[in-house]
């Protein structure tokens, strides 16, 4: 009995070593076909296996206790799926903004058009801008045609024949062709360097009468003769002619020279 024992153990090493050969085969992954074929040495036919319990060598309680089942490694677990996107909707793209130099260049240009916007706002009711109260009045060139009003005073005066003329209404500034565009203010006392020429207002006349009258304030100065007339500075260039009408609606003024009696009509 003892010599068959050897020859049973070998019988269970070989099955049990043929039983791990067939899995590992199975696992093993498919070799490339350019790589000759693996061969496989049929092993001898095994003998009939004898159940654990007729086998007199086990201890009982080995025998006793059934072999533990071999359980085979399962799956790896699968991930769960990325969601994808809807159909129909495409991915938005991500504005980053425009590079450092291209901000640069739109700041300055914002700038640049408030700065435009601002020198070229009326400050008063004039309608003097910015942009003509800006320079200093060392800057300025002092010519024929140029148009100053001190910070202080409401006059405007005009600089011709190198002596400031005031421009005595709105009607001889309009009469004149000016634009309060022209208007560059300056400081106060800066006249006080230049002569004072005449001032310069609107004559005004209608083609049925022979009177002549200064605007000034609104209200009608008549002249009383021409050597006042000329007295005065005046030129025939500088009279208007108006109708009539427009005269008579006018309130009467102090005459030229003042206390020559009651004007005439129109």
């Amino acid at each position: 009995m003892n010599s068959q024992q050897p020859s049973r153990i070998n019988q269970i090493f070989d099955l049990l070593a043929a039983e791990i050969e067939e899995r590992m085969q199975a696992r093993r992954p498919p070799q490339p076909s350019a790589e000759p074929p693996v061969l496989e040495v049929p092993l001898p036919p095994a003998a009939p296996v004898q159940p654990l319990e007729a086998l007199p060598w086990l201890p009982e309680a080995a025998a006793a206790q059934p072999p533990a089942p071999y359980r085979e490694a399962g799956p790896a677990p699968e991930l769960p799926p990325e969601p994808e996107p809807a159909r129909g909707e495409e991915p938005q793209p991500v504005f980053l903004g425009p590079p450092h130099a291209a901000r640069l260049m739109v700041r300055l240009a914002l700038a640049l058009l408030v700065a435009v916007v601002v020198i070229n706002v009326p400050l008063n009711r004039h309608g003097t801008t910015l942009a003509t109260a800006l320079p200093e009045s060392a800057a300025l060139v002092v010519r024929d045609g140029l148009v100053v009003k001190e910070k202080s005073d409401e006059k405007i005066y005009v600089y011709q024949h190198d002596k400031f003329r005031w421009i005595s209404s709105l009607d001889a500034f309009e009469h004149y062709g000016f634009t309060w565009g022209d208007v560059h203010v300056v400081e106060d006392g800066y006249l006080d360097r230049f002569e004072i020429g005449t001032p310069i207002h609107v004559l005004l006349k209608c083609q049925q009468s022979p009177h002549i009258y200064r605007l000034e304030g609104g209200a009608r100065r008549w002249i009383r003769d021409i050597d006042t007339f000329e007295a005065e500075g005046h030129v025939w260039e500088d009279v208007r002619f108006v109708s009539c009408g427009y005269l008579r609606s006018l309130p009467d003024g102090e005459t030229i020279p003042p206390g020559s009696g009651p004007p005439p009509q129109p």
